[in-house]
């Protein structure tokens, strides 16, 4: 379960700087709604930690594959390539920086993908960076 919050910054950073819809899911719950959206249309970015969770995860990325889903797995160690077309490899470390050197990556993309939109990264609309009203 420690993907699933990474997953959900990656996602709020993806919103915030490039206006590009992103959800975070657990792979338990891909079949309860997302798996629907599904297709060579909706890239998937997956969250894949070497856990205890690794193979269920990894069962998830075939379900995604199966329905011509295309996949970037972020990650400690590299998928069968039947399972995602690119990887980023992350080094494992202590299970407390894990989600932060998980996170890098994610926000990288964001970036790039915000670049790429001719999104002003600088500057992202409807976004303070202090709450001044109660």
């Amino acid at each position: 379960m420690r993907g699933y919050p990474v997953a959900r910054e990656g996602a709020q950073k993806l919103k915030e700087v490039s206006y590009v819809h992103a959800e975070a899911y657990p792979a338990s719950e891909l079949k309860h709604g997302p798996l629907a959206l599904i297709g060579p249309e909706l890239p998937t970015v997956a969250i894949v930690p070497d856990d205890e969770l690794r193979d269920k995860n990894l069962t998830a990325l075939g379900e995604i594959r199966a329905r011509s889903g295309p996949v970037l797995m972020v990650g400690h160690t590299a998928p069968d390539p039947k399972l995602a077309e690119d990887a980023i490899l992350v080094p494992k470390n202590e299970i407390e920086l894990d989600p932060i050197l998980l996170g890098i990556p994610l926000q990288l993309f964001a970036y790039y993908a915000a670049v790429a939109l001719e999104r002003d990264v600088d500057k992202p609309r409807n976004l303070a960076k202090s709450v001044t009203v109660e």
